[in-house]
């Protein structure tokens, strides 16, 4: 399958984790994966960071709680990987299997830059992204009209449909959600 272009033009990549850390002295990292099952950090080959400059073979070390230890090579000492905190790595889209559990087969990260549009048809904006601060998960919506993101549960209620082909995720938020009373028709 080939990659699907993002909003730049680029393929889209996953991002599979990101380094919190250094552990150890001999270069191995600790990574905050994003994946179903931790080891799936270094399931997919390289990875790379988000603008594609590097590219790293990854490999799985252990665990350490909710975190990985990988081997990036290239990467041998301490100060190198602390270096690398808060780097994002990804792989590109085509390299990972269809995702299960719906029928459509989608990531998270299909849906950046889908529209956001209400049950009525009404134009919200757009996903920014989608995040999970440990609560459960939640749609980052760049509203239409400007402004500050707005988080929303991205739960069944508030998220009827996603709709890839046709480039929409059709929600119906919560009232107040979006600072009006638009959403109070919703009998909440």
């Amino acid at each position: 399958m080939a990659p699907t272009p993002d909003r730049d033009g680029q393929d889209k990549k996953v991002c599979l984790g990101v380094v919190t850390g250094a552990h150890g002295v001999r270069g191995l990292v600790r990574v905050k994966p994003y994946t179903e099952m931790p080891e799936g950090v270094a399931a997919y080959g390289p990875v790379e960071t988000k603008d594609g400059a590097t590219s790293f073979a990854i490999s799985l070390k252990g665990m350490a709680k909710d975190l990985v230890i990988c081997k990036l090579e290239g990467v041998d000492d301490r100060d190198v990987a602390a270096a690398l905190r808060g780097t994002e790595l990804y792989v590109p889209r085509e390299r990972l299997p269809r995702a299960s559990g719906d029928e459509e087969g989608w990531y998270y990260a299909d849906l950046i830059g889908l529209r956001a549009v209400g049950l009525d048809g009404r134009d919200y904006g757009r996903i920014a992204g989608v995040e999970n601060f440990g609560a459960g998960d939640l749609l980052e919506i760049a509203p239409a009209e400007g402004g500050q993101t707005v988080l929303m549960g991205f739960t069944d209620e508030n998220v009827p449909e996603v709709d890839i082909a046709g480039g929409r995720v059709v929600i119906d938020p919560p009232a107040g959600t979006f600072g009006d009373d638009a959403e109070a028709e919703r009998g909440e």
